[in-house]
């Protein structure tokens, strides 16, 4: 075992004949048990690694190619809104994908600062601003052909009260997707296993043509995040 600086440990351990490194956090005076566990869970995952190593601004990259992999709807020309887009992870999937900016549009938006992106429209503003839709639908300049949304409130520890904290996010992402989707076009959102409230599920299969649940690979298997995909709008009344 070797320890680093930093107050971390690494474990050397055996796994199939070869050797596993993994490390540890201590818990100093300055370090909460709760940022130890986070700290360590970030240095031991290996998309938080690949992130690095490949260049993307967060891991959450890795879900949103997952899920676009096997549905295909980041095409090449599209416009895509991309809702609490910091640090930028899905925007740089998305600006990729859509060949933005000489053929396809990304705007972002997020309350946080993020740092300028090739291809990427950044909005710094609350996405719950009674000003974001209209700065949005004016930087689009037309219809969107998909929404994005990976905004998570402040977690609060109360499982419930944080379900509905987020479910209020997808509420309000959701009818900003029916007002700025052109026919056909695409809403992902990010919500937790609990149960999407059945009223915003109603709405969504009733304006989509598909309507599913998905957890990707890149999802952490001890987080209760799902991915809702709807696809194949059907036009706004």
């Amino acid at each position: 075992m070797g320890r680093s600086a930093s107050g971390t440990a690494v474990t050397e351990r055996k796994k199939g004949g070869s050797r596993e490194l993994k490390v540890r956090v201590k818990t100093g005076k300055k370090r909460t048990l709760s940022s130890k566990i986070w700290l360590e869970r970030q240095l031991n995952d290996p998309y938080v690694a690949r992130a690095k190593k490949e260049g993307f601004r967060s891991r959450s990259a890795f879900k949103l190619m997952e899920i676009d992999d096997k549905h295909r709807f980041l095409k090449t020309g599209a416009r895509v809104v991309d809702l609490g887009a910091a640090p930028g992870g899905w925007s740089q999937i998305a600006a990729k994908r859509t060949g933005a900016p000489a053929k396809g549009r990304v705007i972002a938006i997020d309350v946080l600062e993020m740092e300028a992106l090739s291809g990427v429209n950044f909005l710094h503003l609350d996405f719950l601003d009674a000003a974001a839709p209209d700065r949005l639908k004016a930087m689009l300049g037309g219809p969107a052909d998909i929404v994005l949304t990976d905004m998570a409130a402040n977690a609060t520890g109360h499982r419930q009260t944080d379900h509905l904290k987020i479910m209020a996010l997808v509420e309000a992402a959701a009818e900003f997707a029916r007002e700025v989707l052109s026919p056909g076009g695409t809403f992902l959102a990010k919500v937790l296993q609990g149960g999407t409230e059945s009223a915003l599920l109603a709405g969504l299969k009733r304006d989509f043509a598909s309507v599913k649940h998905i957890k990707p690979a890149a999802s952490r298997a001890d987080s209760a995040e799902l991915y809702l995909l709807a696809t194949g709008f059907r036009g706004s009344n």
